[in-house]
């Protein structure tokens, strides 16, 4: 078993230790776009075109599927990536869990980039997925980048600026980048600094764990964390065989991927 994973850099590590820790005997293949990131201020139709490249750079390793771990990607170019690889490769996008954020009540934080917060596609999924619920939508200009980077003071900033849009009452935070995913804790304890006494924990909702199961069932294939560890790791660079970004190291899902990384 094979599934590859893709995105500008390293905001597909979430995923692809989910994926992981549900078939350890598959292999991975992260195909990432150092030679094009970021891929947010980009326009849609340049961006389509990265991330085309970067998918079509995957499917020549025949993965079963190819999960698309970015909002961003997911929103411009997620049907352009459908058109040329299905009904051969799968493709499963990525979309912020507000839907089940929503389902349990009370008010709801959705923490993304400057350039979904706001839009049309975000402010659609709150009206089609909130179910009625109290939804604030919070910025984090800076963040995707500073975690791309593994700068701490950077992500730091980025996440007390955040924090402290977000309103004190919130039940549930969904996180709207694949980056964010990789600082949950440091995203938890920024919040708690603004939190009002006495209420219970937040409950955070990112899309990995989302996404590797639909992988797993698009191909056909049934969970089995208990399988041998046996899975490889590949990297493609902008198309090229390469190593897993030495930032990733500094996340436990990348030290996770690590052991099994082969050229």
């Amino acid at each position: 078993m094979k599934i590859a994973l893709m995105d500008s850099g390293i905001g597909l590590l979430p995923a692809a230790a989910a994926v992981r820790r549900l078939r350890p005997d598959a292999d991975l293949l992260l195909s990432n776009d150092p030679d094009g990131m970021p891929w947010g201020p980009r326009t849609p139709e340049d961006l389509t075109g990265r991330a085309l490249d970067v998918a079509l750079a995957a499917a020549e390793h025949r993965p079963q599927a190819l999960i698309v771990a970015c909002n961003t990607a997911t929103v411009h170019a997620l049907p352009a990536l459908r058109a040329a690889l299905e009904p051969d490769v799968p493709v499963i996008g990525t979309v912020p869990a507000i839907k089940p954020a929503a389902a349990a009540g009370g008010k709801v934080a959705i923490w993304a980039t400057p350039a979904t917060t706001g839009s049309a596609y975000q402010r659609g999924l709150i009206r089609d997925f909130a179910e009625g619920a109290e939804v604030t939508e919070v910025p984090c200009p800076g963040l995707a980048d500073a975690v791309e980077h593994a700068d701490r003071d950077a992500v730091d900033a980025a996440v007390a600026a955040a924090a402290a849009l977000t309103p004190p009452d919130v039940r549930a935070v969904v996180l709207g980048c694949t980056h964010y995913e990789l600082v949950e804790e440091r995203i938890l304890a920024a919040l708690e600094v603004h939190r009002l006494a006495g209420l219970p924990p937040i409950v955070f909702h990112g899309s990995a764990d989302a996404v590797a199961a639909q992988a797993l069932r698009r191909i056909g294939a049934e969970p089995a964390p208990d399988a041998a560890p046996t899975g490889t790791l590949s990297v493609l660079l902008s198309g090229r065989p390469g190593d897993l970004p030495a930032t990733a190291l500094a996340y436990a899902e990348g030290r996770t991927l690590a052991p099994a990384a082969v050229r």
